[in-house]
C-alpha cells in the first residue's frame, strides 16, 4: 500500500534530478519512510497484542473467566476485505 507509492514517488524522483535535489521533497521522503515504518510497528505491536490475548482467554482457568464474562477471540489485523485500503496513496505535486 504505501510502499508502492513511495516506490511510485522515487520513481519520480529518479526521472526529474532537480526534483530528487529539493530538500522539501527529501523531507517528505523521509518523513513518508518514517511513517510506513511506525505503521507497520503499530500494526506488529496490535496483533502481538491480539495474540497473547487469545492466548490468555483459551487457558484454564482463565477460559471460565472469559466465558462468563464474554470475551471472544479477537481477529489480528489484515487489509483483506477492505479493498480501498489497498491501493495506492496518490501523492500530487
Amino acid at each position: 500500500m504505501i510502499s508502492g507509492a513511495l516506490r511510485s514517488l522515487f520513481a519520480v524522483a529518479e526521472a526529474y534530478p532537480e526534483l530528487k535535489a529539493n530538500t522539501n521533497f527529501l523531507q517528505l521522503q523521509s518523513e513518508l519512510s518514517d511513517t510506513e515504518s511506525k505503521i507497520a510497528f503499530a500494526r506488529q505491536f496490535y496483533n502481538d497484542t491480539v495474540q497473547k490475548f487469545n492466548t490468555k482467554i483459551e487457558l484454564f482457568p482463565n477460559n471460565l473467566v472469559a466465558g462468563m464474562l464474554g470475551f471472544a477471540m479477537v481477529d489480528y489485523f489484515t487489509l483483506q476485505g477492505e479493498p480501498d485500503a489497498r491501493q495506492a496513496v496518490k501523492a500530487e505535486f
